[in-house]
């Protein structure tokens, strides 16, 4: 990996309100919050998730403690930092460190969607981590469903991975947190590629085509962007600049219709078969409202993140807040995702006798 050349550093206002340390670790306690939120709003809906990803009873006021005991030393540090040391390196740095450590080092059998922690604790843990980052599934009996959403969760931390990479570097040549380092022509795109690899793995080896080719175009988005980033382009740059909206508008209008149709069953895109409201399926457990909503969200989020995965905008709107936004934007996408990807595999499990095939979406692969 290319190492960051740091005569290309963007400074921002955003820095010295909260530098990039905080905003991961932001962004990762957020991530713990949602997931208890998922867990308490599926099981009012009498959505028992436990049993869908094969695992030990999962309590949500388990979660939230444990997103307390994460966000109050954040919290801490951060009022710390503004009041006593700011613009100070060393708390936002270890603040980070800190978070990783208890988040990864010290695993939580209720953080995770797996069912490793009751039956051999940690080394389980590392054993299904390893198995999804290179591209493997449990069997279904095993878990397969909870190894998908953790997964797909990936693709949505995509950009806080490229991002963990940057402040780990910038700790290791001890850059100040006033300005970033977003110099990586190599590192940053690799690390925004791996969660969508990880994906396209998993759907080759379940024989899944049509679902790998929805990560697959990441791909070409990531890279024409990358290629934007480069001064020796020249008259080439603006054929590059139409691939890489060609790309990118694959990348998001292709996600945006597997959601809809694959993941979710509804027949918004396809053509309506069966009793029910236009667009959606006959067996529903949210409000129809919930689903038109979503729809549209999905639909806009879907481009947003789309322009995250493009490293050469970050010339453009040259903002760390607007980097920060979209990052908890696809984050609350994917929280509010897993609720319609759940319940469509509850209705799926709990009503495939009486589930006509026609009142869902076309089936193309199985997750």
């Amino acid at each position: 990996m290319a190492d960051l050349n740091a005569g290309e550093e963007i400074e921002d206002p955003f820095n010295r309100l909260l530098p990039l340390p905080y905003k991961l670790s932001v962004v990762l306690v957020l991530g713990v919050w949602l997931w208890g939120l998922n867990i308490n709003v599926l099981h009012q809906y009498r959505i028992d998730i436990s049993s869908l990803i094969r695992s030990s009873p999962i309590n949500a006021a388990d979660v939230f403690r444990y997103a307390s005991t994460l966000s109050a030393p954040l919290v801490a540090c951060i009022i710390i930092w503004k009041a006593y040391t700011y613009h100070g390196d060393i708390l936002p740095n270890a603040t980070l460190i800190g978070v990783l450590l208890v988040m990864f080092a010290v695993p939580h059998r209720f953080l995770y969607p797996t069912s490793f922690w009751p039956a051999a604790g940690r080394s389980r843990f590392l054993a299904t981590f390893r198995r999804i980052a290179l591209g493997g599934l449990a069997r279904s009996e095993d878990g397969k469903f909870g190894d998908v959403l953790l997964a797909d969760a990936l693709t949505s931390y995509a950009r806080p991975l490229s991002e963990l990479y940057i402040a780990l570097t910038m700790m290791w040549r001890r850059q100040g947190t006033d300005s970033v380092d977003r110099s990586s022509m190599v590192a940053v795109p690799l690390l925004l590629a791996v969660p969508f690899a990880i994906r396209l793995r998993q759907c080759i080896t379940d024989n899944q085509p049509y679902n790998a080719l929805k990560y697959a175009t990441a791909f070409p988005a990531i890279l024409f962007s990358t290629l934007l980033r480069a001064e020796s382009l020249g008259a080439w740059r603006g054929l590059v600049g139409y691939l890489w909206i060609l790309a990118a508008l694959t990348n998001a209008l292709y996600s945006f219709y597997w959601d809809v149709t694959c993941d979710w069953d509804l027949t918004l895109l396809t053509k309506p078969v069966g009793d029910h409201p236009y667009g959606l399926r006959a067996k529903r457990n949210f409000s129809d409202t919930a689903y038109y909503s979503m729809i549209a969200l999905d639909l806009v989020l879907r481009f947003a993140w789309a322009f995250k995965l493009s490293p050469h905008l970050e010339h453009f709107y040259n903002i760390e807040g607007g980097i920060f936004i979209l990052e908890l934007l696809e984050v609350v996408r994917r929280f509010l995702w897993v609720y319609f990807r759940v319940e469509t595999e509850w209705v799926r499990t709990k009503h495939s006798s009486d589930v006509l095939l026609g009142d869902v979406g076309p089936k193309l692969d199985e997750d």
